[in-house]
């Protein structure tokens, strides 16, 4: 007779807030599986049922009363709970707070493991993880598939709608080794970033291809032409032969400015490590010259003074200097975020600090899976203009005055 008296008894949540409020009072954790919310939750999940039959027994039309209940454990984002579920003489009801073959509660749980595994941690790891601190028992697999949950997120993301212009992009790949067809192979992820006109950056895609090439870039670049990008101010790439020309057949009003690193590092794996510092410091002379006649005079320095040892020392140079030197048409603000790639070398090293651990991926969407939560746990931190966007902006609109608008 109590039994039944308490199941009738409305949820109290003023009952709720005060035991909880004691409990915690007492030095009792919130979360966990000693925690202070996971009875909590059981009793207000019984409620909910208990309410729900309520509801569906005076909705049928035939007669119709309670038949007991059946008890299961769920797994909750705050511990294990065992729940006594309702039951109905007539089979019918189908509860909605909890499905009948439902053992998981909602979606923070789920959250919790695909945050977890977007900061890097391995399934073995999110599993020891659960079970010490929730005493949940979830094997691999099971993680496996609530991570690949994100996967419509992921197409959903690769295809979604991009902003007509953007004033700067930064273009680069990364490798990771993927198994394909039994053999382990090294795949190239290509990544996009993109400043738009209010000074936000934004990854506009990435795209997991074989080894980088400019036939792929192209297929990248006209991947988010097809999503909207109709114009782009200026290309910050490294030197990949057919690079450039892929940017502008796909946008030929755009600037590409080569990457002035990539370019330094290439030159020096040419050079003695006893003459590295002084080619180094003459080759600063360039790249961090106040315009670009003095930058063009320190080249043909350097050319003089190192071709006898070194002949080939400054011909990249020569060769792709009209696009080594598109920096220096620009004020120090611009100058500064385009003369390198380094945005995206930033991004890359956010993926690679999460993914050191991961010497070889099932696949490319395992790959792509995992790449894509990491940039997702890091997008906090892109909501805000770069620094002294504000004058940026002026200085763009200037030089791109009807491109600008």
């Amino acid at each position: 007779m109590e039994q039944e008296n308490s199941e009738k008894r409305p949820f109290n949540f003023r009952e709720f807030e005060d035991e909880a409020v004691n409990q915690l009072r007492a030095g009792r954790p919130l979360e966990g599986k000693d925690g202070v919310l996971a009875p909590l939750i059981k009793r207000l999940i019984e409620a909910s049922l208990a309410g729900e039959l309520d509801a569906h027994i005076q909705q049928e039309q035939s007669p119709n009363r309670r038949n007991g209940k059946t008890s299961k454990k769920v797994k909750t984002g705050f511990g294990p709970v065992e729940i006594a579920t309702p039951r109905d003489r007539n089979s019918s009801f189908e509860p909605q707070t909890l499905a009948k073959r439902q053992t998981v509660l909602g979606e923070a749980l789920d959250n919790k493991v695909i945050s977890m595994y977007g900061k890097g941690m391995s399934y073995n790891d999110i599993c020891s993880h659960l079970e010490e601190l929730y005493g949940l028992l979830v094997s691999p697999a099971t993680l496996s598939s609530i991570t690949d949950r994100v996967l419509e997120d992921v197409k959903s993301w690769q295809s979604r709608p991009l902003e007509s212009v953007y004033t700067i992009v930064w273009l680069d790949a990364i490798h990771y080794k993927v198994k394909e067809q039994g053999s382990i192979v090294s795949k190239a992820v290509y990544c996009v970033i993109g400043l738009n006109k209010e000074g936000v950056k934004d990854l506009l895609g990435l795209y997991v291809g074989e080894s980088e090439g400019a036939r792929f870039w192209l297929q990248v670049l006209t991947d988010i032409q097809n999503r909207g990008v109709k114009d782009i101010f200026i290309a910050c790439i490294d030197n990949l032969k057919g690079f450039a020309e892929a940017i502008e057949s796909i946008y030929p009003q755009t600037e590409v400015q080569l990457c002035t690193i990539h370019q330094v590092r290439n030159t020096t794996k040419m050079v003695a490590s006893k003459d590295m510092k002084k080619v180094m410091a003459d080759l600063k002379e360039i790249y961090q010259a106040v315009n670009l006649e003095l930058a063009e005079t320190a080249l043909t320095a350097l050319e003089a003074k190192w071709s006898n040892k070194y002949p080939l020392l400054t011909k990249s140079w020569r060769t792709n200097w009209l696009r080594l030197s598109q920096h220096f048409k620009y004020p120090q603000e611009i100058r500064r975020i385009i003369y390198t790639t380094n945005m995206i070398e930033s991004f890359h090293s956010q993926l690679r600090k999460v993914t050191k651990a991961k010497r070889v991926f099932h696949s490319d969407q395992s790959l792509l899976k995992l790449l894509y939560l990491v940039f997702r746990e890091n997008q906090k931190g892109w909501v805000a203009p770069v620094k002294g966007w504000k004058l940026i902006q002026a200085q763009m609109a200037i030089i791109f005055e009807q491109r600008y608008l």
